[in-house]
């Protein structure tokens, strides 16, 4: 059941909302500016959301300022591996995820409020203690804040297709991005990534397949099945209604 009006939180200009929760621009002027992968959205936050931003931030939270480099072992104690997820939207799939394999440890990362929120309820009720949730520029979170060879794997589902011909170069798997990313991750770590956009999926597997830090797990090339530990998401669902065709990308870090 949706709440009524009253029961959400108004965002307001010149944040923050939650003294104690995630900082509208973490990095601030730290970092140069440059082409942005995600545009940023301001929507009305649930009392049910603000409530797990206020307790739960500061124990399961972290803002991307660029500044420290994390002890990923220290942040998801006893956990066997770690991935990184980009962009998670409301965070139901990566709390069902997270519930499916409490040994897999996850650092979800998203600019949307609401959906950091609704992700910290989720992984709260469901008893999860293997979820954290980042704050800001994916990009420079790899860049600054994450030491190589830390990750098992790297997850981006449905990201912004920036369907126009003109803002293709916001797309955020292009192979600048993917030289990034290596250093972060171990070898024979996994990247996976799913889209609906036909060209977004053949630029995809172009500069994945022409990359030289990663190999296909697919034998002769091509994509992959859904694997069965991605769920089905409602976004997906209303692609799926709309005829849309869905394509998962599985790469291995060489």
């Amino acid at each position: 059941m949706s709440e009524s009006p009253e029961n959400h939180v108004p965002a307001r200009p010149n944040e923050p909302r939650f003294p104690d929760g995630p900082r509208p621009d973490p990095a601030g002027s730290h970092f140069e500016r440059r082409i942005r992968s995600f545009q940023p959205r301001r929507s009305r936050v649930t009392t049910a959301q603000a409530d797990a931003l206020q307790r739960l931030w500061p124990q399961w939270g972290l803002d991307i300022d660029g500044r420290q480099t994390l002890d990923l072992p220290a942040l998801f104690p006893g956990v066997e591996r770690i991935v990184l997820e980009i962009g998670f939207g409301m965070g139901e799939a990566t709390a069902q995820m997270a519930a499916d394999d409490p040994t897999t440890g996850i650092l979800a990362v998203d600019v949307h409020t609401p959906g950091q929120g609704n992700l910290l309820n989720l992984a709260d009720r469901g008893g999860m203690k293997n979820v954290r949730v980042a704050n800001g520029d994916a990009i420079i979170l790899l860049r600054a804040m994450l030491p190589d060879d830390s990750l098992d794997g790297l997850r981006v589902y449905f990201p912004d297709p920036w369907p126009k011909k003109r803002h293709n170069k916001r797309r955020l798997i292009q192979p600048d991005f993917l030289s990034l990313v290596a250093g972060p991750l171990r070898p024979g770590a996994i990247v996976h990534c799913a889209t609906d956009w036909e060209d977004y999926a053949e630029q995809m597997l172009e500069v994945l397949t022409a990359h030289p830090d990663y190999e296909n797990t697919v034998p002769g090339g091509g994509y992959a099945p859904r694997p069965a530990f991605r769920p089905l998401t409602r976004f997906e669902g209303k692609g799926l209604d709309k005829s849309h065709v869905v394509h998962d990308l599985l790469f291995r870090r060489r």
